[in-house]
């Protein structure tokens, strides 16, 4: 990349749906600004269940071809999105999905959860120190719900953040680059709260009989938690047809802006996103913009 655009956002996800459902109201925005926006994908989700039956031969314990597929429809999503550049750390493949956590595929050779750190972070550090983001977002250090992958995502992105600085470490992949701010994923509990409140009243027009609950939300804070909010209502659309692109994973219902997993618990699909700064100096006391403060 010899050209680089004067806003960069790079996401660190686990699995592929997890970002539409965390962020693709910010990414869009920021796509449709002009940001460079860069995804970078921690491994294939290969040990997701599968919800519609007729891909249920998909499946980890049947023919195991859930990783590719789902390589197609993160790309499907990041067109929704477009975002253009969506990469998968150290290549497709390279980490495997380590399942929920107890789990007897959190120790499998290849999974995420047993990766080396600095081995797994040094791919990320390569991306770093080419794309050279200002902002980063990734999950808070319990995941958001505690998956092993999201907690080892957490992990590997504050670490390459902390060695892409590092003049000293791996100099062919790049020349040191410290990313001015970091943001973890988060939402306040009292919009939540509300949310899930409007959920009651409308769930009988979904395609679901029960709701989840407020805590099922990954990243429910104490609203003072939060720094920032970014106001996705114009790029809700978008968001939606991401979600809807994970097929596999993600149902969402037709009319209403309401989705559920694979558990079938009905979940707000929230169109105003929200972050905690945790590295960097904010430009305001509550951020609209996660670039507010940083230079290109």
């Amino acid at each position: 990349m010899t050209e680089l655009p004067g806003r960069r956002l790079l996401l660190v996800h686990a699995h592929p749906d997890d970002e539409s459902i965390n962020n693709g109201a910010t990414m869009a925005k920021y796509a449709a600004e002009g940001a460079h926006v860069t995804l970078v994908t921690c491994t294939l989700g290969e040990e997701g269940e599968v919800i519609p039956d007729e891909l249920a031969h998909l499946a980890p314990d049947r023919e195991d071809l859930l990783g590719p597929h789902r390589i197609g429809e993160l790309t499907a999503a990041m067109k929704e999105l477009g975002v253009t550049d969506h990469r998968f750390l150290g290549g497709p493949g390279r980490f495997r999905d380590s399942g929920m956590m107890g789990a007897e595929q959190n120790d499998r050779p290849g999974s995420f959860w047993s990766a080396d750190l600095d081995e797994a972070a040094a791919h990320l550090v390569a991306v770093v120190r080419e794309v050279r983001p200002q902002v980063l977002v990734t999950y808070d250090p319990h995941g958001g719900y505690g998956h092993p992958d999201h907690i080892k995502a957490h992990r590997v992105a504050m670490r390459a953040a902390e060695l892409a600085a590092e003049p000293a470490f791996r100099r062919d992949l790049g020349d040191p680059y410290a990313i001015a701010k970091i943001y973890w994923n988060r939402a306040p509990r009292t919009v939540v709260t509300e949310r899930f409140h409007w959920l009651a009243s409308v769930l009988g027009r979904t395609p679901f009989d029960v709701a989840a609950a407020v805590d099922d939300v990954p990243g429910v804070v104490d609203d003072e938690r939060i720094t920032a909010e970014i106001d996705g209502r114009p790029y809700a659309e978008r968001k939606t047809a991401a979600m809807r692109a994970h097929v596999t994973q993600v149902a969402v219902a037709d009319t209403l802006p309401v989705f559920a997993l694979s558990n079938r618990l009905a979940q707000p699909l929230f169109d105003i996103e929200y972050y905690e700064l945790v590295r960097g100096e904010p430009g305001s006391a509550y951020e609209k913009d996660l670039f507010e403060g940083v230079s290109a």
